[in-house]
């Protein structure tokens, strides 16, 4: 695997198309080669400004926008120092799970952790791996030895899929890499229990990104009545209901997650008749003239409505709907909404500005209590912030 340092082709910038890797940013695109090498798609190349200087080494896709992923930034053998960033965001997560209380977590994050197209989570001793370039996935073999070596686990799943893989001509696929056996997986979060389903299942079974909000939600709860729009697997649900809510309506389109809901709560010692599910379109269920009960918390995270720039505008529109809906719903005598967006497109200043214009078409009167991002284990790098992507915004309504 590990080739002689001279013989990694080379791809070289046009003048000026260097200032991104000058700053560590992690993608290369197509516009900025001045000249690329033969190389095998997918392969590692030297990567070069005009004048020869070395910037880093990248993995390679030509029929790509985004034609190189750098993964290395010193001029030693690149294979070792992607294995080493590999060590250092599994040393990192080492540091910060060791109490026992959490044992499903994001091990790697892709760009986040320098490895771009490499996002693996944790799920008690099953790992799950999603390989989203086609240099990655090239290596899936040995990413395996690696994580095999460096992780305490017994299992590892791939779950490649997704609009980042159509864009590197690849195709999705899923089963097991090393080891077998059933994909319904119990884990815990902060002392609450889930079994999350690995075949079949959106992300890699749980939405690992919000571990701190489904936290903030059970602090909160005691005592309300709580809607979770776009519940899936009903983590909301859960830890409202944990934390004392009378009741947690879940609403999802996703009928098995919603069985899943089901089983998480009753896992969690709560009585199962406290938990309505609903497998129902989200804007259906809020247009409901009445909804089933009155809510004071209602819960909103959706999709990424903007995947592209091209979508924004839609999604504007879409997200401005969704929250005065639930606006709407929640009592004039004050009430909790947490709202969250995982678009990158959709910025934090452009969330705010969403919400604010569903606070005037609603004509409420909103406070913001706390604004969150993504949970402490989806690091965003720093010179390449396109990995920070999930906001939210924790709002007394009036």
């Amino acid at each position: 695997m590990l080739l002689p340092m001279t013989a990694y082709p080379v791809l070289q910038l046009r003048p000026g198309a260097d200032i991104h890797l000058k700053n560590r940013h992690h993608a290369i695109f197509r516009s900025a080669v001045l000249s690329a090498p033969q190389v095998q798609n997918g392969g590692i190349v030297r990567v070069e400004s005009h004048d020869g200087t070395f910037l880093c080494y990248a993995m390679y896709n030509p029929v790509a926008y985004i034609c190189g992923r750098a993964v290395a930034w010193n001029d030693d053998e690149p294979m070792a120092q992607i294995r080493r960033s590999i060590e250092r965001a599994v040393e990192m997560r080492a540091a910060f799970f060791s109490d026992g209380a959490t044992n499903a977590y994001r091990l790697i994050n892709a760009e986040g952790d320098g490895v771009p197209g490499l996002i693996v989570d944790r799920y008690d001793r099953t790992l799950a791996v999603q390989l989203t370039t086609l240099g990655m996935d090239t290596l899936r073999e040995w990413v395996v030895d690696v994580l095999m070596d460096c992780c305490d686990c017994d299992r590892i799943y791939e779950k490649s899929s997704g609009t980042a893989r159509k864009k590197e001509g690849l195709e999705p696929k899923e089963g097991w890499l090393h080891g077998d056996g059933a994909t319904s997986v119990p884990v815990e979060e902060n002392n609450l229990q889930f079994v999350i389903e690995l075949a079949g299942s959106q992300k890699t079974g749980l939405f690992l990104d919000q571990r701190d909000m489904r936290a903030l939600v059970r602090s909160l709860a005691r005592g309300r009545t709580v809607l979770d729009v776009c519940s899936y697997v009903g983590g909301f649900s859960t830890a409202a209901l944990v934390g004392g809510a009378l009741t947690a309506d879940a609403v999802d389109y996703d009928s098995a997650a919603l069985s899943l809901a089901r089983g998480n709560v009753q896992r969690n010692g709560v009585d199962p008749g406290k938990l309505s599910t609903y497998d129902e379109d989200a804007f259906a269920f809020l247009r409901r003239s009445p909804t089933p009960r009155g809510y004071d918390f209602i819960i909103l995270d959706p999709p990424a409505f903007a995947k592209r720039s091209d979508d924004l505008d839609l999604a504007k529109k879409a997200y401005t709907d969704l929250n005065r809906m639930a606006m709407q719903l929640l009592p004039s005598t004050g009430g909790i909404l947490l709202t969250c967006s995982c678009s990158y497109q959709i910025d934090v200043q452009l969330f705010q500005t969403i919400v604010f214009h569903a606070a005037r078409q609603a004509n409420r009167f909103v406070r913001i209590i706390s604004r969150h991002r993504q949970a402490f284990d989806h690091p965003v790098n720093i010179n390449h912030p396109e990995v920070d992507y999930l906001k939210s915004l924790l709002l007394w309504v009036e």
